[in-house]
């Protein structure tokens, strides 16, 4: 057992203010803390006043990222006080910004940076972390950061703020979770001629050889990490859709970008046909962005179209695709393989006004980066064709949504029925109130990656996403429904996402992925998992 300044020095450990009477005499610490003893509400209190001071988010993101480093517990105990507020600090939108900045505000390395030139000797690298049951590594190669393009290594905030989603909005144990940037340089030139860049200076190399490097890093997870799970995050469009299909059918792997977004915009789809009382069959949909995100989402959303009962074939037709060259038609050659199932029969078409009025979609969905692509004539366009059309502007952070709440409300006149990637306030059109939620993917991972630590699940098939956004839809409540509000309130986020993660484990064990028998009872059998912040005894 660590004593003394090395116990204080020990995030997970330390207890800062809080160490008992016989722990300060047993451990060596009397003197090196005060003589007053708080309880973790006192705390708590000190931390809520000291961030009452500061000025920006970024700066309460600053000082949250320092508590991390000093006292783990208190972190946790912080965010899930009231993870409404703390949520969007720690991660998005704000996280946009840290990431930008994340070379200038660097105090010290959190997670794992394995680079390129480490060729050959990544097994022994990954040994080097002295945790040995890592369940979840969330790695990323900073390639397509938000909506914000090649950030290189300064896209290691994005791993660290997601794996701890897990823990603050889901209850998985932050010991078993291990953030990681690989780091095979940046196209980025103003990170590249940074002097204070953390990363590799040099350009990204052929995708040949990043891929053989990705190769070796999920081999040496195996033998390294063997029950951990490797969650692919914000990697460019085609590497992430061609890396998830290349290691999912062999490995426990996911896709948050691919999957995870899928999942969060399939629950809101699913209310918003509630909304209408219609089903999803009954929809057409187009989509702004024909990336990994679009693609993913499109895939996952036609998978629950057949469990509707349409053919793969006729899910497929009613999903259409638009992106900077225009609408995906079979007449395109620069279409890469996962985007040719939805080039459908038509004319070419560079215009999203005129692709809407062509193809009369009931819904639209932005995955496109593109901020204000949804412009006034997109939403009276689709207020023509529909008495309630759903208008999704999924992009982030704020400044990249494709339109805001407040403009969709008032330029449909209140009959939009929307949500964004982003929270946006409350808007009152016409004497009605609306409530525009969040398409936020922390519904979904973390709810899904409990069930997969519960379960020891060796594979993560898209059938848990689909089963994670119905659970998450089913938790609105109706009078909520009818505000506008598509996805359940976050203040409710650990409960919302302990719910959800049992039926994902039921579908886990239904379809023999798991590793450990079945419980009777499988909301207690999650609960029994879920981390609690709360300084153990030390004696």
């Amino acid at each position: 057992m660590k004593t003394g300044i090395e116990l204080l020095q020990d995030p997970v450990l330390n207890k800062s203010t809080a160490f008992s009477e016989e722990e300060k005499e047993r451990f060596g610490l009397v003197g090196l803390v005060p003589d007053a003893t708080d309880t973790e509400d006192m705390q708590l209190k000190r931390v809520l006043l000291q961030l009452s001071h500061k000025s920006s988010d970024l700066d309460r993101y600053i000082f949250l990222v320092n508590l991390l480093d000093h006292n783990e517990t208190l972190f946790y105990w912080t965010i899930m006080s009231d993870p409404a507020r703390f949520l969007p600090i720690i991660y998005d939108p704000t996280i946009g910004e840290a990431c930008t900045k994340f070379s200038h505000i660097f105090r010290q390395p959190r997670g794992m940076y394995l680079s390129i030139e480490r060729r050959g000797q990544v097994k022994s690298i990954l040994e080097n972390w002295p945790e040995r049951d890592v369940r979840f590594i969330c790695v990323t190669n900073g390639g397509r950061i938000l909506g914000l393009g090649d950030l290189g290594a300064n896209g290691m905030g994005i791993p660290i703020g997601k794996l701890q989603l897990y823990t603050a909005a889901a209850g998985v144990p932050p010991k078993h979770l291990l953030p990681m940037y690989l780091d095979a340089g940046t196209n980025n030139e103003e990170c590249l001629n940074d002097p204070l860049y953390i990363g590799l200076r040099k350009h990204r190399p052929a995708t040949e050889d990043l891929y053989s490097f990705v190769d070796e890093f999920v081999d040496a997870v195996q033998e390294v990490f063997p029950k951990c799970c490797i969650h692919f995050e914000d990697w460019t469009g085609v590497d992430a859709v061609h890396l998830l299909e290349r290691y999912r059918d062999k490995y426990c792997v996911y896709n948050d970008d691919v999957q995870g977004t899928a999942g969060i915009t399939l629950a809101g789809m699913i209310n918003a046909t509630r909304l209408k009382k219609t089903k999803l069959a009954d929809e057409t949909y187009l989509f702004l962005g024909a990336g990994s995100a679009g693609i993913g989402l499109a895939n996952l959303l036609c998978s629950a179209l057949v469990e509707e009962g349409l053919t793969l074939a006729e899910a497929q037709a009613k999903v259409h695709m638009f992106d900077v060259n225009g609408l995906l038609e079979d007449s395109r050659t620069d279409l890469v393989d996962f985007q040719l199932p939805y080039a459908h029969p038509h004319a070419p078409e560079q215009d999203f006004v005129a692709a809407v009025e062509s193809i009369k979609p009931s819904t639209i969905i932005g995955v496109s980066t593109i901020g204000g692509a949804f412009t006034k004539s997109v939403v009276e366009a689709m207020t023509l064709l529909n008495d309630r059309p759903i208008i999704m502007a999924l992009s982030n952070p704020t400044e990249h949504a494709e339109c805001t709440a407040e403009q969709a409300y008032t330029w449909s006149g209140g009959k939009a029925i929307f949500a964004a990637g982003v929270q946006f306030p409350p808007v009152t059109v016409n004497g009605q109130d609306f409530m525009p939620g969040q398409a936020n993917n922390f519904y979904i991972f973390p709810a899904v990656g409990m069930a997969i630590f519960a379960t020891q699940a060796s594979r993560v098939p898209d059938d848990l996403f689909i089963e994670a956004a119905r659970a998450v839809a089913d938790q609105v409540p109706d009078d909520l429904l009818q505000k506008g509000l598509l996805y359940p309130p976050q203040s409710d986020i650990l409960e919302i996402e302990i719910q959800t993660a049992a039926k994902v484990a039921g579908k886990v064990f239904d379809a023999g992925l798991a590793g450990v028998p079945h419980p009777d009872d499988l909301e207690a059998f999650i609960r029994s998992h879920v981390y609690q912040p709360a300084y153990p005894s030390l004696v």
